[in-house]
């Protein structure tokens, strides 16, 4: 009989850009991180839906609706977990301070990590000029950003046929790109400007799949990376440590980026999260 793998415990969990309901999503990759990990909170940070997608076509196989029942069984079990909307899944915005299943929906949140930090979450597409001032550009984006993941898909076939490790296209091309690499830092500095306005330490948002956790002026700016091409979460450990882990395909986390705690370990029940107001 095979021993059981010990699930990995942490005290919070942010994940994003699922998108479900597009062929691209991971959904095995992430039942398998759902399946051995727990935490007091789960932060699901927009786009775990894709209704840009579904709206043009409908694909929902069965591990995409396993994918939405083992989110709906860990809040059975006592994991908060609250859903903040992203761009892609815009429709569950005016659904902010409801919640369905258990799971709590709010247009952001102020997360207090086990070490005193405070860090605000959002999805982020508030503040991407493309989404803000020229939507038709940002769904012409989206099908050239589809069309990459298809080629993604054939590269990675013949990639697993020579015994070569998968590698993600669309994100060669984006890093590859002087434009996106300016975006990328735009977007970034965009997020920490709004941490240092609301007075918090720092950010976590998802919305452009680009995983990381730097300083920015003394601002912390974290972002989640996603479940299309990287498959990545960022985990906060019980004393206050966050690390960006990359789910393989083997089943075992690969850490990418990871800060230490802001000092000694504090107690693990210093958590005060403050659902923000909802805007007007």
């Amino acid at each position: 009989m095979t021993a059981q793998i010990p699930p990995f415990r942490y005290r919070s969990i942010w994940i994003s850009d699922i998108h479900l309901g597009t062929r691209g999503c991971q959904a095995e990759r992430l039942l398998d991180f759902l399946r051995i990990t727990e935490s007091s909170r789960l932060y699901l940070v927009g786009d775990i839906i894709d209704g840009w997608r579904l709206r043009r076509s409908w694909y929902w196989p069965q591990t995409h609706n396993d994918v939405v029942q083992k989110l709906l069984r860990k809040a059975r079990k006592g994991t908060r977990v609250i859903f903040i909307p992203g761009n892609h899944d815009e429709f569950a915005r005016g659904y902010r301070g409801v919640s369905f299943g258990g799971i709590e929906i709010a247009r952001d949140i102020v997360h207090e990590t086990a070490d005193g930090r405070k860090l605000l979450v959002l999805h982020g597409d508030q503040f991407d000029v493309v989404v803000l001032y020229a939507r038709w550009l940002a769904f012409v984006g989206d099908w050239a950003y589809n069309l990459a993941l298809v080629l993604n898909r054939w590269v990675n076939r013949i990639r697993r046929a020579m015994g070569y490790p998968y590698w993600s296209l669309s994100a060669y091309l984006k890093l590859k790109v002087k434009n996106a690499v300016k975006y990328i830092a735009e977007f970034e500095e965009a997020l920490a400007a709004v941490a240092r306005e609301r007075e918090v330490d720092g950010v976590v948002c998802g919305h452009i799949h680009h995983a990381e956790i730097r300083d920015i002026d003394g601002i912390l700016y974290c972002n989640d990376g996603d479940w299309v091409e990287s498959c990545t979460a960022m985990v906060e450990h019980l004393d206050g440590r966050l690390e960006i882990l990359q789910w393989m395909p083997d089943g075992h986390p690969k850490s990418i980026r990871a800060i230490p705690p802001r000092h000694a370990a504090a107690p693990a029940t210093r958590a005060i999260e403050t659902v923000c107001a909802s805007s007007s």
